[in-house]
């Protein structure tokens, strides 16, 4: 199991809803998260072999800017 974190401009719970499709279509993520409180406000997704790439370009083809952080 592995965790990815990424910085969005997810910013509300209705954006979080509209994410929530996308993210739990993918078989490979177990448990994801957003801290909206956090100023990258940052996804957080548990994950076996899931590629960070496939995760921001699922979000940034539904409008969303998403970036892999280091951490």
């Amino acid at each position: 199991m592995e965790i990815l974190i990424f910085k969005t401009n997810v910013t509300s719970k209705r954006k979080v809803s509209k994410v929530r499709a996308l993210l739990t279509s993918v078989a490979a993520i177990k448990q994801w998260n957003f801290d909206l409180e956090d100023c990258d406000k940052v996804l957080r997704i548990e994950a076996n072999g899931l590629n960070t790439g496939y995760v921001e370009s699922l979000l940034n083809t539904a409008g969303f800017h998403c970036q892999e952080m280091d951490y």
